[in-house]
Formats: structure tokens, C-alpha cells, sequence
């Protein structure tokens, strides 16, 4: 779990994430286990946030696994549906991820009340502030690395964070390829945290692949908000 010089994590029925923040985002075609079972093993890894993204199910079998995963996670991360405040509003999740492309956050806050997490995912400066402005309440800025997810597509790489982070003041969280070998990079380039899929996911261990992952982006973020501690 997050050392102590991480900050604590927030109630999960408020708006604000837990800092720094180890997102995972489920796709049931990269592990060959249950995945309601992997990713309970991850939240007790460390991870602070799930975002349940199963594109080819109907809004009822995504209804049903959210709650699945509402029992199974008691409590110890929140819970935001990909795209469908509809299903996240029925479920009981505490938000809901919007793709760049996506309803209007507007819409989604309509939906989902005042103290609902409303994510959006950004793929340049221009995208990022516009998804500021409308009132997101953090941003899923990718892709920073090659990866499986995202075949063919061209990595941004931390610079686009660190363009970001300077022209935003809302949480954000780096995507795609992140690995405990380049999660640092990201937080250091003004992340609040980082979203894995496959790292965890495929683990033979998901608890402690999260775990691992959560250390080293608590160490990355404690140098950074404090530059004068030695590693």
C-alpha cells in the first residue's frame, strides 16, 4: 500500500482522489482469471481507482459486474463506469470516465449529481483545457508509452503531461504502457498518478504488481512535492 509520505486516501462517496492516484482500467480479454477476483486483489495492492471499461457489453451485464464489483471492493476505491453515467448512476459508482469525444461533462453532472467523479480522457493541450473548463474533475492524459491497448498508435510520452500540467490546475492521471519502470516519469512530469491496464491485469500476482506500481509512483511523489528530500 501507499507509504506513509503519501497523502491518505479520500472518503470514497467525495469528488476529490486519493493522491497520488493508481487507476486501474479492466479489460476481462487480458487476464485468463476472474476478473472481479484480480481486480479486488489489486485494490488491496494499492489501487485507489477503477475504472470498469468492457465496451462490448450491454449496459445490463456492465450493470450487474459493476455491482459485482461494488460488493467486492467495499469500499476501499471508488468505482467510475466508462462512458455511461446511466450505469453508473444505477450501480451506485461513484463516477463516470468520458472518452475526448464523449457526452458533455454538463450531462454527465446532470446526471450523476454535484458530488459525482467525473473523468475526461485528453489527447493534447487544447482537449485538456476545453475538458478543464467544462468542469471535469480530472483528466486520463495519454497515450505516455507504447502500448498493447493502443496498437500503432504513436506515444506522446511525458512531454504532453508536462505541457499539460503547466496550463491545467485539475488532477491528472498518465495512460498507456505504464510500467514500475516509467511510472516516476510521469509523476515527475506534474502527474497526479497513472492508469494501467496489462501491467496489473496479466500479472501473475495483481496484488503485488499493484503494489509495486503504487510504491513507485508514492516515491516519485514525495521527491516532487518536496524537492529537497534525497531518494
Amino acid at each position: 500500500m501507499c507509504p506513509s509520505p503519501c497523502r491518505p486516501p479520500a472518503n470514497p462517496v467525495t469528488r476529490s482522489l486519493p493522491l497520488p492516484c493508481l487507476c486501474l482500467v479492466t479489460d476481462r480479454n487480458v487476464t485468463s482469471g476472474d476478473l472481479v477476483e484480480r481486480v479486488t486483489e489489486a485494490v488491496l495492492g494499492g489501487v485507489d481507482l477503477v475504472q470498469l471499461r468492457e465496451k462490448d457489453l450491454s449496459d445490463e451485464r456492465l450493470l450487474e459486474l459493476a455491482g459485482t464489483l461494488l460488493e467486492a471492493i467495499r469500499g476501499r476505491a471508488k468505482l467510475i463506469v466508462n462512458e455511461s453515467a446511466e450505469v453508473a448512476l444505477a450501480a451506485g459508482a461513484q463516477g463516470v470516465q468520458l472518452g475526448e469525444a464523449g457526452p458533455p461533462v454538463s450531462e454527465a453532472r446532470k446526471t450523476l449529481g454535484s458530488d459525482a467523479l467525473i473523468g475526461r480522457s485528453v489527447h493534447s493541450l487544447q482537449s485538456a483545457t476545453q475538458a478543464e473548463a467544462d468542469g471535469a474533475d480530472f483528466l486520463l492524459v495519454g497515450t505516455m508509452f507504447a502500448s498493447r491497448s493502443h496498437p500503432g498508435e504513436a506515444p506522446s510520452g511525458p512531454g504532453l503531461m508536462r505541457e499539460v500540467s503547466a496550463d491545467t490546475r485539475v488532477p491528472l492521471i498518465g495512460i498507456g504502457g505504464i510500467t514500475p519502470e516509467n511510472a516516476a516519469e510521469v509523476i515527475e512530469a506534474g502527474a497526479s498518478g497513472v492508469a494501467v491496464i496489462t501491467n496489473i491485469l496479466a500479472a501473475q500476482d495483481p496484488q503485488a504488481a499493484a503494489a509495486k506500481l503504487k510504491e513507485a509512483i508514492c516515491v516519485e511523489w514525495r521527491v516532487s512535492e518536496n524537492p529537497a528530500d534525497v531518494r
